[in-house]
Protein backbone atom coordinates (compact mmCIF):
# COMPACT_ATOMS: atom_id res chain seq x y z
CA UNK A 1 0.00 0.00 0.00
CA UNK A 2 1.26 3.45 -0.92
CA UNK A 3 -0.76 6.39 0.36
CA UNK A 4 -3.72 4.05 0.88
CA UNK A 5 -3.55 2.70 -2.68
CA UNK A 6 -2.56 -0.83 -3.68
CA UNK A 7 0.67 -0.50 -5.69
CA UNK A 8 1.76 -3.90 -7.00
CA UNK A 9 5.43 -4.25 -7.98
CA UNK A 10 7.14 -7.52 -8.83
CA UNK A 11 10.19 -6.65 -6.76
CA UNK A 12 8.01 -6.47 -3.62
CA UNK A 13 6.42 -9.92 -3.89
CA UNK A 14 8.94 -11.75 -1.71
CA UNK A 15 8.89 -8.96 0.87
CA UNK A 16 5.08 -9.15 0.96
CA UNK A 17 5.17 -12.93 1.50
CA UNK A 18 7.71 -12.59 4.32
CA UNK A 19 5.71 -9.80 6.00
CA UNK A 20 2.55 -11.91 5.81
CA UNK A 21 4.36 -14.91 7.30
CA UNK A 22 5.78 -12.81 10.14
CA UNK A 23 2.36 -11.39 10.95
CA UNK A 24 0.94 -14.91 10.99
CA UNK A 25 3.76 -16.11 13.26
CA UNK A 26 3.07 -13.27 15.75
CA UNK A 27 -0.67 -14.02 15.78
CA UNK A 28 -0.04 -17.72 16.34
CA UNK A 29 2.41 -16.92 19.12
CA UNK A 30 -0.35 -14.87 20.81
CA UNK A 31 -2.84 -17.74 20.33
CA UNK A 32 -5.17 -15.72 18.10
CA UNK A 33 -7.96 -17.59 16.36
CA UNK A 34 -9.02 -17.69 13.66
CA UNK A 35 -6.16 -16.35 11.56
CA UNK A 36 -6.93 -15.53 7.94
CA UNK A 37 -4.12 -15.13 5.42
CA UNK A 38 -5.13 -13.14 2.37
CA UNK A 39 -2.16 -13.52 0.08
CA UNK A 40 -1.69 -15.13 -3.29
CA UNK A 41 -0.02 -18.47 -2.64
CA UNK A 42 0.19 -20.46 -5.86
CA UNK A 43 2.74 -23.11 -4.97
CA UNK A 44 3.37 -25.65 -2.23
CA UNK A 45 6.63 -23.81 -1.52
CA UNK A 46 4.71 -20.61 -0.76
CA UNK A 47 2.32 -22.47 1.56
CA UNK A 48 5.01 -24.48 3.37
CA UNK A 49 5.85 -21.83 6.03
CA UNK A 50 2.19 -21.67 7.07
CA UNK A 51 1.95 -25.45 7.45
CA UNK A 52 5.17 -25.48 9.46
CA UNK A 53 3.92 -22.71 11.75
CA UNK A 54 0.56 -24.45 12.13
CA UNK A 55 2.28 -27.65 13.22
CA UNK A 56 4.53 -25.79 15.65
CA UNK A 57 1.69 -23.83 17.25
CA UNK A 58 -1.05 -26.46 17.00
CA UNK A 59 -3.24 -24.85 14.33
CA UNK A 60 -5.16 -26.45 11.46
CA UNK A 61 -4.80 -25.01 7.96
CA UNK A 62 -7.76 -24.60 5.64
CA UNK A 63 -7.08 -23.42 2.09
CA UNK A 64 -9.71 -21.50 0.20
CA UNK A 65 -9.28 -21.11 -3.54
CA UNK A 66 -11.19 -18.15 -4.93
CA UNK A 67 -11.71 -18.09 -8.66
CA UNK A 68 -12.82 -15.10 -10.71
CA UNK A 69 -13.45 -13.08 -7.58
CA UNK A 70 -13.54 -9.77 -9.44
CA UNK A 71 -15.42 -10.92 -12.54
CA UNK A 72 -12.20 -11.07 -14.50
CA UNK A 73 -11.21 -7.48 -13.64
CA UNK A 74 -7.61 -7.05 -12.56
CA UNK A 75 -8.18 -4.69 -9.63
CA UNK A 76 -4.53 -4.53 -8.61
CA UNK A 77 -3.02 -3.68 -12.00
CA UNK A 78 -0.86 -6.81 -12.00
CA UNK A 79 0.50 -7.24 -15.55
CA UNK A 80 -1.32 -9.89 -17.57
CA UNK A 81 1.91 -11.82 -18.24
CA UNK A 82 2.51 -12.02 -14.49
CA UNK A 83 -1.02 -13.32 -13.91
CA UNK A 84 -0.46 -15.97 -16.57
CA UNK A 85 2.80 -17.03 -14.90
CA UNK A 86 0.93 -17.37 -11.61
CA UNK A 87 -1.71 -19.53 -13.27
CA UNK A 88 0.95 -21.66 -14.96
CA UNK A 89 2.85 -22.38 -11.72
CA UNK A 90 -0.26 -23.08 -9.62
CA UNK A 91 0.45 -26.45 -8.04
CA UNK A 92 -1.67 -26.53 -4.90
CA UNK A 93 -3.24 -29.97 -4.65
CA UNK A 94 -6.97 -29.69 -4.08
Amino acid sequence: MVDGEYAWKAENVEKAHLACQEKCRKLMDMGSTPITITNTNTTVKEMKPYYEMAEKYGYKVFSVIIENRHNGINEHNVPEDTLQKMKDRFDIKL
